[in-house]
Formats: C-alpha cells, structure tokens, sequence
C-alpha cells in the first residue's frame, strides 16, 4: 500500500515552478485566487492540514493554533520573519515551525541600498518630472538638489546576513560603515567591512548621516528606533528600513521629518501593512519620503529560493528527520 501523501496548505500563490513540485510531492491545496486568507479559512486550514505553509501576511496567533487539528505537525513558513506567527504557542502544541533563512540576503540588501540612492539622490521625484511633463527649462545648475553618499556615515542597526550584505555594498559606494548589534560581530567580519561597532545606538544614531534599519521585529525591537531616539539623529539625516515597519516609530518618524528635524526617509515596510500612514504617503508625495510595496526580497530568483527552502524543510519533517531551517525558541 502507498503511503499516505501528507496535506500541505498553502495560504498564498507561489511561483508556477514551486507549486509544481509541490504537487508532484504533497497533497497540495493552493490558493489560486492569491488573496490574504480570512481569519476562518486560516483555521479551517489549520484542522485540516498535517503542514501549514503561511506568509507575512498571515496572523497565526495563539488563538488560531489552539483550533489546529491532530493532525498538523508543522508550520513551514514561506518567509525569513516568523514574527506574524506564535511560535511559542505552536511548540506547546508539539507543532515544529520553520522559516527560509539566507536566500533574500542579496536582494534584500540591493534594495537597501537602491533606497539610500534614491532618497539622496531624489531618484523617484525625478523619474515622475518628464513623464508629467514637467521638464520645460531643461538642465539648471540648481535644480534637483539631492545629497552625496560618498564620504558620508551609514549606520547599520542589526547586523545579521543582511547587514553585512549592505556593508559590502555600502564600502563599494564610499559609505563609512557604523553599527549596533545585540552582539559584536567578530573580529575577522569586523574588519573585512572596516566596521565601526557601537554598544550604544544611541551614540550611534547621533554620529550617523543615514540609518539602515536590518534587525528582525521581536518585543525586544518594537519602537527601537522610538521618539526619543530619532531626535538624536541629526537634521540632515535620512531613516532607511526594509526590516519591519514595527521596528520604527512612524508616528514619530513623520512627524520629525514634516518639522525638518529629519531630512527623509526611504521605507518598504510599514506598521500596519498594506494599510500605509496618510502623513507618509503626503510627505511622498512632497518628495520627502520614499515609500515601496514591500519589495524588497522581490525577485524571481528569491522567491524560487524560497520555496525550495519550504519544499526541503516538509520532505525533511515528513521523512522523520529534523527540518534543517526549524525556529528553536531561543531564537526568538
């Protein structure tokens, strides 16, 4: 007799060639109508499934995995971040929950980088002016003014994959690296970035021409980046964050820079995604702010990544062995 092939559902649509293979392995129930998944249908899902496969979209909270079946044995995250999951709760339950690791560093950073190129350099504003047609003096020696990276000081908060990744790449651009860490990196990583590390951000925040927010959210980094703290960066500084948008305060964010006492800010990521603040979207519409749709690990290539990550973490669990991406609670 052929053994029983388990049910994996999965909450979001992904990439043709990732939902093939599933296919070809599990029992699979997609969701073709690519639309975020109702609190109801993400239980219904949960009693049914013996494995979950969720995005940042979704809420699995305490109370949704207490509505989970006998039969689910895993969460395999479709994403690197589990902060939308209770990962606490699931292991009390006896359910593993794992993640995708490593393979949205490159595109993550590269984006970080695009951003702290198109807040300085007015990159957006610019793209809209001939479209608009609006370019009708031609060049002028003071026109769209925007502000040299080269030379200027980056301080990096979180230092993990992606960190190092926009170091690399902020050394190539002439950026002094700065950053903070919940622990020092070390020594050897330290000065092939030619790093500066700082115990405290709030030093650091005060010293840095651009912030790059690249930590992950836990309780521990809600509002890091708080009131008080941006009003140590200096005027003409600029907040850069492709983490998670509940690492900065936006209220305050805004509000800074709508008083001048923060130059602008590139963002692809916010607090209450996809729902986006009013006062940020005017302050984009003002040229002030730089605000993207989540995009950061948004590339084909990333997203295949990803889903081959899923697909080995459910082969590995189903086959009796331990998933090789599985969240320990120390991790959290």
């Amino acid at each position: 007799m052929s053994k029983r092939k388990p049910l994996v559902v999965v909450t979001r649509r992904l990439p043709d060639a990732v939902e093939t293979r599933m296919r070809e392995l599990f029992d699979v129930r997609l969701n073709s109508e690519d639309a975020s998944m109702t609190a109801d249908a993400l239980a219904a899902g949960l009693r049914e499934a013996d494995v979950l496969v969720p995005t940042v979209t979704d809420e699995i909270d305490s109370g949704l995995i207490a509505q989970a079946g006998p039969n689910l044995r895993l969460i395999a995250n479709f994403g690197n971040g589990v902060d939308h999951i209770d990962v606490a709760a699931a292991l009390e339950r006896g359910i593993t929950v794992t993640n995708t690791p490593g393979v949205l560093t490159e595109d993550t950073a590269d984006m970080t980088m695009a951003l702290i190129l198109a807040v300085a350099r007015r990159v957006t504003e610019g793209a809209r002016i001939i479209p608009d047609d609006e370019w009708t003096t031609g060049w002028s020696p003071t026109w769209m003014l925007g502000r040299r990276i080269t030379g200027k000081r980056l301080g990096i908060v979180g230092m993990g994959r992606i960190g190092q990744a926009l170091a690399k790449r902020a050394r190539a651009f002439g950026l002094q690296v700065h950053y903070h860490n919940r622990r020092r990196v070390p020594a050897a990583i330290e000065s092939a970035l030619d790093a500066t590390y700082w115990e405290s951000l709030d030093q650091m925040l005060a010293r840095v021409d651009i912030v790059s927010v690249n930590c992950p959210h836990t309780p521990a980094t809600y509002h890091l980046l708080s009131a008080r703290r941006l009003k140590l960066l200096k005027p003409e500084a600029v907040v850069v964050n492709t983490a998670r948008g509940e690492v900065i305060d936006e209220n305050a964010l805004a509000r800074l820079i709508e008083g001048g006492e923060i130059s602008a800010a590139g963002l692809d990521v916010f607090e209450q995604e996809p729902a986006v603040s009013p006062r940020l979207v005017k302050l984009a519409r003002q040229g002030k702010v730089v605000l993207l749709p989540h995009m950061g690990s948004a590339t084909y290539e990333s997203r295949i990544d990803m889903g081959e990550k899923v697909i080995i973490n459910i082969k590995t669990f189903m086959d009796g062995h331990r998933p090789p991406d599985r969240i320990l609670p120390s991790m959290l």
